[in-house]
């Protein structure tokens, strides 16, 4: 018989009658410690607090949080742990909030009403469930991935009714430490004896990760076929298409996505983008709309989705200045940007900017050039650069803007930084012909080319001084910088020297500016933690 008096609970709902209702049935359990909260921020306090055993959560709370994204919040910050169990519960049963409860991977899913009897009897099953497991959940908790394979094989040979599950976690530890030929046989074995809905999903990612398109295309066609209501596998078939160039069929495997379950973010915000590049304003406001409204309590909200909200309404409007209800709805999205977002000046600096145009299209010149003049302050004392795609959308409207010499030296640093990937000085050789800015970086590029195969080949010392020379001309440079602080750090390793351990912090600190958003920023942060430890 399971024990309850010494696990810890979480109630969350907004009723409290359905809170003093559920303490009872617990407390009838012999459960004597018992916490509730009324809203997901309440929740969200105490789990920082307090280490649950048990959160049963009601997934509709009226304004703020619902329980999905709270569960989201509670994975992103760390404050739940895998021998945690949670409960996802409602009163509700439409497709749309089934999808999005269950998208999350709650423990379980327990409609209201319920008796103290089938409480017990559903928690008593995942109480069991977690005792089994524990010896994976254990190392798991610790990111000790190896030692989370060898408990699944353990599990699976001694308990084999746990085997499923014992087959994700392996799965998922085997993707974490990198063990991609071992996870592609796996998954390979597993499908071949029972199609199983996350072992499909995760071997389509898996040869699209790895550029084998065709083979993820056919994995996620066959996933569909099998499975036609997980969103998953149109989401997947939708980066297929998008990695082959077919952004029209992109659109519509996203929009099937969408339809089967629309509250997502960052689903609705992936199909506005493709909308937007495949020239269709309407589906992209509509996405967008649903993104910012549905971002508003989300761990995933985005301030990009305020931004493409505002010029997808402008493209609307074409040449023509927008109407007088998308310029209400523009000022206000990019309002709702400025009070939320107010201390990133780049940000802010891109919401002026974009009001200045719709201002300008209007015949309203001077509120414009107050807009572009503050812009222009923000832009000049940056901390964070943008990414290379906002660097050049930026530019292009300071540019349209009057602002020419401003956006000449906004692609200067764009080019700095990002200037060794081809399609950014693709971007920008379409927005100017100053050669300062376009050729400034082809001898820097020659020589870090010649570092990289040099790295390769192991001859370290060599691929520093072309790693140092690239990085002389062009200081800002992502890459640059940081191939030289690793190319450092291996030095370091056999040459502790405070010399070398001083330039690669100064290489470091040099790309300080670099945005999070970057691909690189992962790296930049692995570097420095590695610094900091010698």
């Amino acid at each position: 018989m399971i024990s309850y008096n010494k696990r810890r609970f979480l109630i969350v709902d907004d009723f409290s009658d359905f809170r003093s209702s559920v303490k009872g049935m617990l407390n009838q359990m012999a459960a004597q410690h018992v916490d509730a909260a009324a809203n997901g921020d309440e929740a969200i306090k105490l789990c920082r607090e307090n280490q649950y055993d048990i959160i049963l959560h009601d997934y509709n709370l009226g304004e703020g949080k619902n329980g999905q994204q709270v569960l989201e919040e509670l994975h992103h910050a760390g404050l739940i742990s895998p021998n945690c169990i949670f409960v996802m519960v409602t009163a509700e049963s439409s497709q749309a909030m089934v999808m999005a409860a269950l998208e999350f991977e709650p423990d379980a899913y327990l409609t209201k009403p319920f008796t103290r009897a089938s409480l017990q009897q559903r928690l008593d099953k995942l109480v069991e469930r977690k005792m089994a497991l524990q010896p994976i959940l254990a190392p798991l908790a610790k990111q000790q991935y190896g030692a989370v394979l060898q408990a699944c094989e353990q599990i699976i040979s001694s308990q084999p009714r746990y085997a499923p599950l014992c087959q994700r976690y392996k799965a998922d530890a085997l993707k974490t430490l990198g063990l991609h030929e071992e996870l592609e046989a796996q998954l390979q074995s597993l499908l071949a004896d029972r199609p199983m809905p996350w072992a499909l999903v995760m071997l389509a990612n898996h040869w699209l990760e790895r550029g084998e398109l065709e083979q993820a295309e056919a994995c996620f066609e066959q996933g569909i076929s099998q499975f036609p209501m997980l969103p998953a596998l149109f989401d997947g078939l939708a980066r297929v298409k998008q990695a082959k160039g077919e952004l029209l069929k992109a659109q519509v495997f996203l929009e099937q996505a969408v339809k089967i379950s629309p509250n997502s973010p960052q689903r609705q915000a992936e199909l506005g983008k493709l909308a937007r590049a495949n020239q269709d304003p309407e589906r992209a406001i509509r996405a967008y709309r649903q993104a910012v409204s549905l971002g508003r309590h989300s761990q995933f909200r985005d301030p990009e989705c305020h931004l493409h909200l505002a010029g997808s309404l402008q493209d609307q409007a074409g040449d023509a200045a927008p109407s007088p209800k998308a310029m209400l709805e523009i000022r206000q999205t990019l309002g709702d940007l400025s009070k939320s977002w107010k201390n990133d000046p780049g940000l802010t600096a891109r919401a002026d900017l974009l009001q200045a145009k719709s201002l300008v299209k209007a015949g309203k010149q001077s509120e414009a050039d107050e807009l572009v003049r503050n812009a222009s302050s923000k832009l000049s004392n940056l901390k964070t650069f943008f990414s290379a795609d906002a660097a050049l959308e930026v530019a292009d409207q300071l540019r349209a803007l009057g602002q020419a010499e401003q956006a000449d030296t906004l692609l200067g640093t764009c080019a700095e930084m990002y200037g060794d990937d081809p399609k950014v000085m693709a971007g920008i050789a379409a927005q100017t012909s100053n050669p300062a800015i376009l050729e400034a970086g082809q001898q820097a590029q020659t020589h870090n080319r010649e570092g990289i195969s040099l790295y390769q080949q192991q001859q370290y010392p060599e691929a520093l001084e072309r790693f140092r020379a690239a990085q002389a001309l062009q200081p800002r440079n992502i890459s640059f910088a940081l191939n030289t602080a690793q190319s450092l750090l291996r030095l370091l390793l056999s040459e502790p020297t405070d010399a070398l351990r001083e330039e690669c912090q100064v290489c470091l600190e040099q790309v300080r500016s670099m945005p999070e958003s970057d691909h690189r920023y992962a790296r930049y942060r692995k570097l420095c933690e590695r610094v900091e430890a010698l």
